[in-house]
């Protein structure tokens, strides 16, 4: 049961009465933050003087059971928790009992390697794996813990009736039925750029560490490692090429912000034994990929035009397309700007 709805039984009054309330008598009610009770009382407005108050099965509020104690610290605590998938994780999450993963959208291959690599790691450890369902990092997370059978856990910057970036509706749908799918946003919530860096501070307070695979100077990953820093959750980052302009803001973080991880197996030794059994078999949704594809992903390297692709692997165009179409639909490659196709490492 909601804290509101336990307040209205305490004082006798029904939802509705207590939704007339002012913030002043609700706040002497409640043990709420002032930034939470600003919140309410913009949702009040907006939604009107007499909403439907009837709360989604899928939400779990503030002081029901199961709710993470912790959200409630926050500086801006959501008002509600939506989700989507198995039972399970959602008593991990409560107890903190999962590692972020998270870096940048526009990761180099090194990068989604890493990533892919340390989410297995986890996954034989028995921990679930926790990031943002972002492109880049995110991605190559979450496909490796579901292609290696682990748990997987997303938390969304959009509503979960929506599916952001749109390519990754079968990925969203695959942590949908073998994981579980977050976000504080109720269904039909306008995308807004604000909701994707707010989810950042979920993230952390979701997780036992947080590890930045990769990101530039100004990345959406340094919001989540600087919400760690605020709620003394520990960072880890990966060392890259210093080079390399998508690993500037990462490398950074080694300045005493973060500790270096350079193996998965760092971070497990200093974590111990995760809170599932290892997976005994892999389980993957993704088909075997056939000689000819392989060829194809091969010829990619770090990214080519249809053009030349059809000029190394001596191949028609149109035949390349109808591949490059299927091995996209299977999150296998990425179109990128320009139109230039990339393999999706893990």
């Amino acid at each position: 049961m909601g804290m509101l709805e336990a307040m209205a039984l305490e004082h006798g009054v029904g939802l509705d009465e207590l939704w007339t309330w002012p913030v002043d008598r609700l706040q002497q009610e409640l043990a709420w933050p002032e930034s939470l009770l600003k919140q309410v009382d913009r949702f009040r407005r907006r939604r009107g003087v007499a909403p439907d108050l009837s709360v989604p099965g899928n939400a779990i509020l503030p002081g029901d059971q199961g709710w993470p104690a912790f959200l409630s610290a926050l500086q801006r605590p959501p008002l509600a928790l939506f989700h989507q998938g198995r039972p399970e994780p959602l008593a991990l999450i409560a107890q903190q009992r999962c590692v972020a993963v998270v870096g940048t959208r526009s990761a180099s291959p090194h990068g989604l390697r890493a990533a892919a690599e340390l989410s297995r790691s986890l996954v034989q450890a028995g921990w679930p794996v926790l990031s943002g369902l972002a492109e880049g990092i995110d991605a190559a997370a979450h496909r490796a813990c579901l292609d290696a059978g682990g748990c997987p856990i997303a938390v969304l910057g959009t509503s979960l009736d929506r599916v952001y970036p749109s390519h990754h509706n079968r990925l969203q749908a695959s942590i949908g039925e073998r994981g579980l799918l977050l976000s504080e946003q109720p269904q039909a919530a306008p995308v807004r750029r604000g909701h994707f860096a707010a989810r950042n501070r979920l993230l952390v307070a979701l997780s036992s560490a947080v590890v930045v695979v990769e990101c530039p100077e100004r990345s959406g990953a340094l919001i989540t490692a600087r919400c760690a820093a605020e709620q003394q959750c520990p960072v880890w980052a990966v060392p890259g090429d210093a080079g390399r302009w998508s690993v500037r803001g990462s490398n950074a973080l080694l300045l005493g912000k973060a500790a270096p991880l350079l193996s998965p197996q760092q971070l497990i030794d200093h974590l111990g034994a995760g809170p599932l059994p290892a997976p005994s078999a892999v389980m993957s949704d993704r088909p075997a990929v056939s000689r000819c594809d392989q060829m194809l992903l091969e010829a990619m390297g770090h990214g080519a035009s249809l053009e030349e692709l059809s000029r190394v692997l001596n191949r028609p165009a149109a035949s390349l397309a109808k591949n490059l179409l299927a091995l996209e639909l299977e999150g296998r490659v990425l179109c990128e700007s320009g139109l230039r196709w990339r393999p999706i490492l893990g």
